[in-house]
């Protein structure tokens, strides 16, 4: 897909402004996202594009800004429909361990909190105990509910188990996981891109 496809998916003219672009994205996800589609083949396809589009346009007018804790990505090589591809590895976030960012608005003890879970949450994604890191990260949210790198953490933890029940074959429940990724930090653009990875993989395998 080159530029000028792109911007034809988005509905937009050639050249039109970064502000244009987000939001004729944000409409068009609205109309076909998962969450609010019938389930239609065609609509989900139409999602997967607009998706690329956005993205390809976003990385030619936008340097995008690296993420904390981030989905470690997939090699990827062009392969034919046909050949069936392997499963997306599970690679926990935790091989990077950046510093945890200091949230001005947080008390020392619920900045404590959060370094002492950020650290936790690290391990047992290193074991891939990924329902015990979804309890962590889950109750952590409770805890301090208005901490964007928090939900940041938490989206990824969803994202790493709907990955990993995708190699089990646990399809539906991979799915609602990988929903609630996208749900819980919409705006991550990493994140898309390796939800968009896992659920092109399950139409591969299904």
């Amino acid at each position: 897909m080159n530029l000028a496809d792109c911007y034809r998916v988005l509905g937009l003219r050639s050249g039109a402004s970064f502000d244009e672009i987000k939001a004729s994205y944000r409409r068009l996800v609205r109309r076909y996202h998962p969450d609010v589609s019938t389930g239609e083949q065609q609509t989900h396809d139409k999602f997967i594009e607009v998706t690329q589009a956005y993205k390809l346009l976003l990385n030619e007018l936008v340097r995008p800004t690296p993420s904390v804790v981030s989905p470690t990505p997939v090699s990827a090589g062009t392969r034919s429909p046909a050949k069936s591809a392997p499963a997306p590895t599970v690679t926990p976030a935790a091989n990077r361990k950046p510093p945890v960012r200091v949230n001005p608005h947080l008390s020392p003890q619920e900045q404590r909190l959060k370094v002492d879970s950020y650290q936790q949450l690290q391990h047992l994604l290193k074991q891939q105990r990924f329902p015990r890191a979804i309890a962590l990260v889950e109750g952590l949210a409770k805890r301090i509910p208005h901490d964007p790198e928090i939900k940041q953490w938490q989206a990824i933890v969803y994202q790493q188990w709907g990955r990993r029940l995708i190699q089990d074959h646990q399809l539906d429940k991979a799915r609602i996981y990988l929903k609630k990724a996208l749900q819980t930090d919409p705006h991550n653009r990493s994140l898309w891109a390796e939800v968009e990875r896992d659920f092109r993989y399950m139409e591969q395998i299904v």
